[in-house]
């Protein structure tokens, strides 16, 4: 059986839906894109779908990304929203990160906390202008 997508990728298969159908000429609503994703996927329609997804950022759910560069696999400890599209994090990642670069010693971490806006990524960058965490959708 194949899982059900999250919110935000549901969101990406009906803005590559409403992509794909603008190249053959036809003009789908956003709302209208929701819905086929959601009857593709056993639903009545996007609600459903929705309710059913729950929130890809809730506490509990197991995420992967990178933070400073180094790929990680972690669960949500906590979740708050900020502000809308913005939610601070607190991750507890199966194996700590070396946040340090040098050769001389090392700073493992394995809780991090972070704010990741719409795009799953951090506001903040390093020095080479990559956000400090990155989800994977």
């Amino acid at each position: 059986m194949t899982p059900h997508p999250t919110r935000r990728q549901a969101k990406e298969l009906a803005r590559a839906l409403r992509q794909h159908a603008g190249r053959r000429g036809e003009t789908i609503s956003h709302g209208a894109a929701l819905d086929r994703v959601a009857r593709a996927h056993g639903f009545r329609d996007w609600n459903g779908l929705s309710a059913h997804a729950g929130d890809d950022r809730r506490e509990g759910a197991v995420v992967t990304g990178s933070y400073l560069g180094q790929p990680f696999r972690g669960r949500i400890l906590q979740s708050r929203t900020m502000r809308p599209g913005w939610t601070r994090l607190v991750l507890d990642l199966d194996k700590a990160v070396d946040v340090v670069t040098s050769d001389s010693f090392s700073n493992l971490r394995k809780r991090i906390t972070a704010t990741v806006g719409p795009r799953g990524h951090t506001q903040e960058v390093t020095s080479d202008g990559r956000p400090h965490l990155i989800l994977t959708p």
